[in-house]
């Protein structure tokens, strides 16, 4: 155990916290309107581990950074959750900003952390549990939340999550979807490169049954049984032995280990060796840059996805979000009226890859309709300084991330910046990217924008 005071805001940011990260997707992808707007908007399908990513990172940025970076964040939020509305499968509508939905969320968050302590045998006294409480409802002021809807003490926490399981949380089909089918199917991780796709395959079996054991016993009991989840004496287990084993071990690791820091080092994804020709290049942008909710086509939601994880990365105002969001719309409204040739508001991988090989063949103007001012917009935010140039801290802000290597990621920098000089001009960001989809040979540089292929 630990004998700092109690933080809320630095215990969020230890490693342990991945033990309850999917209890709080779960907890979350619950309350119907999160739900609705999962099925709808995410894309947690095709990218569940950087559903996560976001969900703590943006923790982050709320309780453990300083006062402007909250603002930048809360507002990011609500600019976001604008966006996040719809009609449910039963005909109500839906929109993220409800008050009690957003109440939730952020109460999930907190009280996961509260687990998180009490499962691993360090848990907040009262005294400490009000503090860490006190602290939490400082930070999301700034969401300006109806004081009714938030409970008045930590004390008063289990019921409130007790009567809102009973009343308001469904079994929905995204929570469902987390706990089974897609950790049967979930993509492997970028760090666990150095087992390859076959041995991912095998691999992800065990993890899809340790995550889902894992999370139905840490379930508070009041869910499980509204959703008739059992825990298994296995699952118990399980639970004691992951989670008093951290709880032991982590806090008496070093700072500089037992907590998250913002930069991490990833391991290399290793290359592949072979001919990259222009319709396989298109296939692999396709599947791991477009289809952004991985069903096999890409809408307008999937545009969208993309230009929101852009804003996000750079934590954009509102002007820089909508010039974003609006060259990303355009982008869309010219794959859908050259491919969407039945009309059913999507675009298959087969019909991006020929239309867009057929396009390219066809006129030189081709990409100016769409992808290059989409590029524009997003070369003009990366642009913090104005200076004409990404440099590469940059460039990283907006192509790295968890699943981005540092080594790949200086690939890339270096395939767009043609005269080597260390900085991008906007020319040579557009040109690498229009080689990428033109280019016949594969020994053109901007053909290995995705890594070595």
């Amino acid at each position: 155990m630990t004998d700092r005071p109690a933080s809320f805001k630095r215990d969020l940011s230890e490693w342990r916290i991945a033990l309850v990260a999917w209890r709080l997707l779960v907890l979350q992808a619950a309350d119907p309107v999160v739900g609705a707007g999962m099925a709808e908007h995410s894309t947690y399908r095709a990218h569940p581990w950087r559903r996560v990513e976001h969900t703590l990172g943006s923790g982050r940025r709320l309780f453990y950074q300083d006062a402007e970076t909250l603002r930048r964040e809360v507002a990011r939020l609500n600019r976001s959750h604008k966006r996040i509305r719809g009609t449910m499968a039963d005909g109500q509508p839906y929109d993220a900003r409800d008050a009690a939905t957003r109440v939730w969320v952020l109460l999930t968050l907190f009280e996961c952390v509260v687990t998180m302590r009490r499962l691993g045998g360090d848990r907040y006294d009262a005294g400490q549990l009000e503090l860490a409480y006190a602290e939490f409802k400082e930070a999301i002021a700034a969401f300006d939340l109806p004081e009714e809807e938030l409970p008045a003490t930590a004390a008063e926490l289990p019921a409130y999550f007790a009567r809102y399981a009973r009343e308001r949380l469904e079994f929905t089909e995204a929570a469902r979807y987390l706990l089974g089918d897609l950790l049967r199917e979930a993509p492997r991780p970028r760090r666990l490169w150095f087992l390859g796709d076959a041995g991912w395959r095998i691999t992800r079996v065990l993890v899809a049954r340790v995550i889902r054991d894992l999370t139905v016993a840490d379930l508070p009991p009041a869910v499980r049984e509204r959703f008739g989840l059992v825990r298994t004496r296995r699952a118990a287990l399980l639970s004691t032995v992951l989670h008093r084993g951290a709880g032991a071990l982590v806090p008496r690791l070093p700072d500089r280990l037992r907590y998250r820091s913002p930069e991490e080092h990833r391991a290399p994804r290793l290359p592949r060796q072979g001919r990259d020709a222009r319709g396989p290049r298109l296939d692999r942008f396709f599947r791991e840059v477009l289809d952004q909710t991985g069903d096999g086509f890409i809408t307008v939601h999937d545009l969208r996805a993309m230009a929101h994880n852009v804003c996000w990365r750079l934590e954009l105002d509102e002007a820089g979000e909508a010039r974003v969001y609006e060259a990303f719309d355009s982008w869309w409204e010219q794959l859908r009226a050259v491919m969407d040739a039945d009309g059913d508001g999507r675009v298959s991988r087969e019909e991006f890859v020929a239309a867009t090989l057929a396009g390219c063949d066809r006129d030189e103007a081709y990409l100016e309709r769409g992808l290059l001012p989409a590029l524009r917009a997003v070369f003009a935010a990366a642009d913090t300084d104005g200076s004409g140039f990404l440099e590469f801290d940059e460039y990283r802000a907006v192509f790295g991330g968890p699943r981005v290597h540092p080594a790949e990621l200086s690939h890339g920098f270096r395939q767009l910046d043609a005269d080597g000089d260390g900085r991008i001009t906007r020319e040579e960001f557009l040109a690498g990217f229009s080689e990428f989809f033109t280019a016949r040979a594969d020994s053109t540089p901007g053909t290995e924008l995705l890594g070595r292929a």
